[in-house]
Order: C-alpha cells, then structure tokens, then sequence
C-alpha cells in the first residue's frame, strides 16, 4: 500500500492537507511491474495517473516503426497526467527499466484532486509544459531527420542512374579509344588510297551528327529504326563479319545503311589480313564511343541539374530573406519527389505564369511544399493526382496543393493544424508536419493556410502577401 511519507517525497503532493494525502493513498491501486513489463503504450486511451514510488520508467516514442527512448523517470515520480488532461491517446510510452512498483490514481480521480486542490494543479500544469516541450523538441528534431532521410533517399535514387551511366561510359571509352587507336595504326600502314579514306571519314562525320543531333535529322519511327539495324545485321553476316550482332546496333545508330557498307568495303572484299572488315569494326565502334561520351554528358548533365535543385532548395548561397519565385520552389521540391512519383501517380501542374517574386524565407516555403506533397503523396498510396495550382487574388498569391485520395474525415478536419494530431498509424506520423507548415505560413509570412475536404478530394491553400514585411 502506498504511504502518506512516500506521497510527500513528491513534490506535487507537498502542500496537500493530511486528509488529502489520506485519501489518495486510499484511492490508488498498485502496479507491480518486472523490468521489460511495458506499463503505457503509445496511442492507448487515457487510464490513470501514474505514481512511481519505486524503481525506473523508460519513456519511449515509435518513429518509422523503431522504438526511440526519449527520457526517462526515477522514483519518485509521476506519469499519465497528459492523456488525462487532454483526453487523447498517450502521447509516449513507458516500460520498466528495472523492477518497479507504481501506484495508478483512477482518472476521475485525479481530476477532481487538481481541480480541488490550486497547488497540485499548478504543478502538474507545470510538469505538463515542461514535459510538452521537450517531446516537441524531440518530435522536431525525428521530423527534420526524416524529411533529410526523405529528400536523401530521393537525391540518391535519383543520382544513381546518372551516376552509373556516367561510370559506365568511363570504365568503356578507354578500351575503345585505344582499339581505334591500333586500328588506325594498321590502317596508316597499309597505304590505302586518300580518296578512299576521305570517304571513310566523311561516313563517320555524318554518323557523328546523326548521334548528336538526332532533332536534326529526318524523322524515323522505333520500327524503321528496328529495320535498318535488321538489314544491317543480315548484310554484316553475309559478308562474314564476327559477331555482326554487336555490330548492327551502333551502324544503324550512326545511320549507316547497308548500300553505304558495300560501296566502302569493295576495295577490300578480297583481302585476306584484317582489313578485309576492320573498317566496319572501326566504323561501328567510333559510333559507339561517340555514343559513350554523349551517355556519359547525359548523366553528368542530370547530376548538375540534381545539384542545382538542391541548392535552390536550401537557398544555398543566398540571405535568409530573399525574393522568391514560387514555381521554382515548387519544382525544386518535385525534383526531390520524383522518385515517389512512380506510373501510378500524376502530377498536373495549373501555374499563373504571370506571379511576380515575393519576399520570403526560400528555404522555409520549401519546408511547407514538402510537408504538404508529401502528405498528399502518402494520402494516394502510390495511386492518383497530385494537382499544384498557383494564382493571384488582391494583395496575395496563393498555392494549392490537392489530391484526388480518400480525403479527410469532417469530424477532425479542425484539428489537423494541432500539434501532436496525426491521421497516420502509431510510429508513422509526427503529428509537427502540418503544424510546422501553419507556423511558417502565419508565423514568418503574415499568411494563411486553410483545407478542405471531401471524399475523391483534398486540397490545401496557402496564401501569402505580395508585399512581406522585412521585420517577420
């Protein structure tokens, strides 16, 4: 049983009459727990207020599916008032860091204890603030971590195609470069005819301004692309070239047709060295380094461009408050996004093309675009339309941001700005997102952010002032 002495080493307690320390000890029931015994999960329903009298609580909140330790209590101490105050799911939860005998006052209870008693109920406020601010603190540091892992996890998805391509044009060339190098070392000393070579030369040219200005060329469809590389292969094996399949590919990249190869290795055909077809082979693979370096300029092209986005994302370079165009960060965070926006999802774009920049924190918008893509993304589950719509009214411009998923049920559409207040499962939301987006947008803005919802649609509207004042 608990004692009235045991009660006074809290401080909470201190001040109550003797009578009223009587009454609680009378009132609570005891919890035994072992350590590893889990006394309070996240998101169970308020119970009770808590007493520790004996023994260590580990305070733990669920992030991602991983169970984060965020604090701790020793006796004596006290647990359990926030849910009861708040009428919401526990907000952390709290397991036996070793044998522990806690003492559990019925919710009612403890109600009617703050509410009779000014001194309880001024401290217990107290550790309520104290305790609030730290979870928030804790919550904003797992929520800025995640976003990074998010936009890290994207940066790296994207970087990698670029990246391999790049690596695999560097790690071919050489090898290529130095064939071409012994075959035109061979050639130089068979002494062929000027003429001939010119012609040569002039073939490979005009295959190189066929791969790098392929919208320059004449118009060719998949399937006439498919038949020239066909001919090809069939005339390279009748001719008995080695492994004509590999060759097929880059002649018909370069827009070598058959008749072209005949004519070049006539003077040839009856050669017996390596001449005989070593042209074909120098031709097929200068194609091909041409087409390396272009594949390796594409992919070192992207990640400049990836780079680019990040930096304008994070305002890199630039004052804290800056002139913003609002479509450029909505595509640097999109970029960002790519790879959740697989073939299931659609992303329609409705700009106001003629928005002038605004005065703004760059980096800190872009916060808010993120939060609000990534909830509508999460909403589609991998399937629908994420709709941006931008555009002036007065001294503001707005964005929305929608989505055609299942929407937001009508009952807590007032409460998704609150802080702590989740849709998602236990582990797989912060309850901040939203709440860091309305600090941002009111907060440093002097704007509003709204919603509304409905089944098949759910939009987000951020308005902000044409005309922000520096002092924000």
């Amino acid at each position: 049983m608990l004692r009235v002495d045991e009660l006074l080493r809290l401080e909470v307690f201190a001040k109550l009459p003797p009578s009223r320390l009587e009454w609680v000890c009378g009132r609570v029931q005891p919890v035994v727990l072992s350590a590893g015994e889990t006394l309070v999960k996240e998101g169970d329903p308020p119970r009770g207020f808590f007493i520790l009298a004996e023994g260590k609580l580990g305070i733990w909140r669920q992030s991602d599916g991983v169970e984060m330790p965020i604090g701790r209590h020793e006796a004596p101490g006290f647990i359990g008032e926030v849910p009861i105050l708040t009428d919401e799911p526990a907000l952390v939860g709290a397991r036996a860091l070793t044998d522990c005998r806690v003492y559990e006052l019925p919710a009612e209870d403890f109600l009617e204890l703050i509410h009779q008693c000014r001194d309880v109920e001024r401290l217990i406020f107290r550790a309520v603030h104290h305790r609030l601010r730290g979870l928030e603190s804790f919550v904003r540091t797992r929520e800025k971590m995640a976003a990074l892992g998010t936009l890290a996890a994207g940066l790296a998805h994207e970087l990698n195609n670029p990246a391999a391509a790049l690596v695999r044009a560097l790690n071919n060339v050489t090898p290529a470069i130095l064939e071409l190098q012994r075959m035109n070392l061979v050639y130089g000393q068979s002494r062929a005819d000027p003429e001939h070579t010119a012609h040569w030369l002039q073939v490979r040219d005009a295959g190189y301004a066929a791969i790098l200005h392929p919208e320059q060329q004449e118009a060719a469809s998949k399937l006439d692309d498919l038949l020239l590389e066909e001919r090809l292969l069939i005339w390279l094996e009748n001719y008995g070239v080695e492994d004509a399949w590999k060759l097929a590919g880059p002649l018909a990249l370069g827009r070598v047709d058959p008749e072209t190869l005949a004519g070049l290795t006539e003077p040839w055909r009856d050669h017996p060295g390596e001449l005989r077809d070593m042209g074909i082979r120098w031709l097929a693979l200068s194609f091909d380094v041409m087409e390396m370096i272009q594949s390796g300029l594409r992919g070192s092209r992207r990640i400049f461009d990836l780079v680019q986005a990040m930096k304008s994302y994070s305002h890199m370079d630039r004052g804290v408050q800056q002139r913003v165009d609002i479509h450029e960060g909505l595509e640097d965070t999109l970029k960002l996004f790519s790879f959740r926006v697989g073939t299931g999802v659609e992303v329609r774009r409705c700009y106001h093309r003629d928005l002038p920049q605004i005065l703004a924190y760059g980096s800190e918008l872009n916060q808010v675009w993120t939060h609000l893509i990534d909830n509508a993304l999460d909403a589609l589950a991998g399937q629908g339309i994420v709709e941006l719509t931008t555009g002036r009214k007065g001294d503001y411009l707005y964005v929305q941001i929608a989505d055609d998923g299942p929407g937001i049920p009508a009952d807590i559409q007032s409460r998704i700005f609150e802080p702590f207040y989740t849709t998602k499962p236990v582990g797989q939301g912060s309850g901040l997102g939203l709440d860091v987006a309305r600090r941002i947008v009111e907060n440093r803005h002097q704007g509003t952010i709204g919603l509304e919802s409905q089944p098949g649609r759910t939009v987000f509207t951020v308005r902000l002032p044409l005309a922000l004042s520096c002092s924000t």
